[in-house]
């Protein structure tokens, strides 16, 4: 199945590419202030849908497009797809845009794909599997505290009308690290993180779908994921922290206590 899932988002990002910088105004839609989609993200999901039912029918997808705005936890094995993370950034002609394609087991990851079509990066790989960059294998970093890391971050669309809007977090964060890194993108920062190009990753207000696949990568990769309480409810629970192992408890400690971190 990881091979399935390497074809599919490698030819998700094929659609992808044909509509970077060629997108026209009636091609995105608007969910907000923010949020946005494009004929690309539907165009995209369509395609990884069908793929992945035609070859596994006993599995289900649970994708952004198409279940937006749920928070059902399927039983069983199901794959979670995020056509286009970063739409923003493909809106913007920014190269950093993912295929996100993974495949989970009662909440627990199995394997993850994480594919870059306009930097012609792809991560795959799962748990017992290993972690691979093309066809080399990768691992998380060896930074052993927060003081010499490297970690990204991101924002919700509606962080203007939330509690835990992670302006603190970067506040603390900048004078606690070396440096903080500003993706847009879920999916890239948790791929980065498990090819050890990034020390550390935290993020609130995030859907499944956002970090399925990322998530297995940085398992199968050796470092660490959990919610921001340290358990296991990362994939549904709206929060994660994912790092290298490390560096992991202080980064957590580190963060400002949630208050309602939901949705």
């Amino acid at each position: 199945m990881i091979d399935l899932a390497r074809k599919v988002a490698l030819e998700a990002g094929t659609i992808l590419m044909e509509r970077f910088g060629r997108l026209s105004g009636t091609e995105i839609e608007r969910h907000g202030r923010r949020d946005v989609t494009t004929a690309a993200d539907t165009a995209a999901e369509e395609h990884i849908t069908r793929r992945l039912t035609t070859a596994r029918p006993d599995i289900p997808v649970l994708g952004e497009e198409g279940d937006r705005g749920t928070d059902a936890r399927p039983e069983g094995m199901c794959w979670i797809v995020d056509p286009l993370d970063g739409t923003v950034n493909f809106v913007q002609g920014i190269p950093l845009f993912a295929v996100s394609i993974g495949l989970v087991e009662d909440g627990k990851p199995l394997l993850g794909v994480v594919h870059l079509p306009a930097l012609n990066q792809t991560f795959w790989g799962g748990p017992g599997t290993g972690c691979f960059e093309g066809e080399r294998p990768v691992s998380v970093s060896a930074t052993p505290m927060l003081s010499d890391a490297i970690v990204a971050t991101g924002f919700a669309y509606k962080r203007d009308e939330t509690a835990d809007n992670n302006v603190e977090n970067v506040q603390r964060m900048i004078m606690k690290t070396r440096g903080i890194r500003r993706m847009g993108a879920a999916a890239i920062d948790l791929a980065y993180v498990a090819s050890g190009r990034l020390d550390a990753f935290w993020e609130l207000h995030l859907k499944p779908w956002d970090v399925a696949a990322g998530a297995a990568l940085i398992r199968a990769a050796g470092g660490t994921v959990t919610d921001q309480h340290g358990g296991e409810d990362w994939l549904f629970g709206h929060h994660l922290v994912a790092s290298n192992g490390m560096l992991h408890d202080e980064l957590r400690g580190a963060l400002v206590e949630l208050k309602d971190a939901t949705g």
